[in-house]
């Protein structure tokens, strides 16, 4: 059940977070039922999709539900491992929730003023927000918990990271700045890979040594190559560095 809580928590509340940032801006400049309306609405299509094709999973023979998903997987966690190892090694800007908060409330207020109570630009802003990150969180979930017979254990660790998220947005009105985002996302880009190479391996007919407890061991060979990753990419970013100078020159 851990297994599949664990990593639909941690990767829904990065999700989760994002889609918080834009709400909370929206409800900043535009107003807070137009971030209202927007985030429910979006939260209503959402259900509705689980509810219309979630079943039809049933359907779908575990094997190739494995393959799948879990090639899926394998690519989601490396794009997130990947953007994780050049934030850290400097490469691209690191993810900073606070300054998308104020690029968002920039933008919307330079937007034309609503002209009914209901403003239509913040509320499509909130829907978007909420549509595409929820979107993420529905495919982790279904993927997580369908391949791993544990769909009840994904939906609740996910349920519960939106619930720590929204809490927490209620509470504050602010962007959770401090939630160590790029750390989870490396964290969870590990987890994504090594869950989705088990489960494509598994719906080949591979059969893994120890069971789910070669998933510690895909865990810690993902790690260390992010790792070797990160160093590869510091020191080419030195070595960029240091030839500059002699480049002008």
């Amino acid at each position: 059940m851990l297994s599949a809580a664990l990593p639909a928590f941690f990767a829904s509340l990065v999700e989760f977070v994002e889609a918080l940032t834009i709400v909370l801006a929206v409800g900043a400049t535009r107003g807070w039922r137009s971030a209202a309306a927007g985030a429910a609405a979006a939260t209503i299509v959402l259900a509705l999709l689980v509810l219309v094709f979630g079943p039809a999973l049933g359907r779908v023979p575990l094997g190739v539900l494995q393959i799948v998903v879990g090639i899926a997987l394998v690519f989601f966690g490396l794009r997130w491992l990947r953007k994780a190892v050049l934030r850290y090694a400097g490469r691209i800007a690191m993810h900073d929730e606070a300054s998308i908060y104020e690029r968002r409330v920039a933008g919307l207020q330079r937007a034309p003023a609503a002209a009914s109570r209901l403003d239509w630009i913040g509320a499509g802003t909130a829907f978007n927000a909420v549509a595409l990150e929820g979107l993420e969180v529905i495919f982790i979930v279904i993927a997580v918990g369908a391949t791993a017979g544990a769909l009840v254990p994904a939906s609740v660790g996910a349920a519960l990271a939106g619930l720590v998220v929204v809490v927490a947005g209620v509470a504050l009105r602010a962007p959770l700045a401090r939630v160590p985002e790029n750390a989870l996302k490396f964290l969870v880009g590990v987890m994504l890979a090594a869950f989705g190479t088990f489960w494509t391996s598994e719906g080949f007919g591979f059969v893994w040594p120890g069971d789910d407890v070669a998933l510690l061991g895909l865990v810690g060979g993902y790690a260390l190559a992010a790792g070797v990753a990160f160093a590869l990419a510091r020191a080419r970013l030195a070595r960029a560095r240091l030839a500059r100078p002699e480049a002008r020159s």
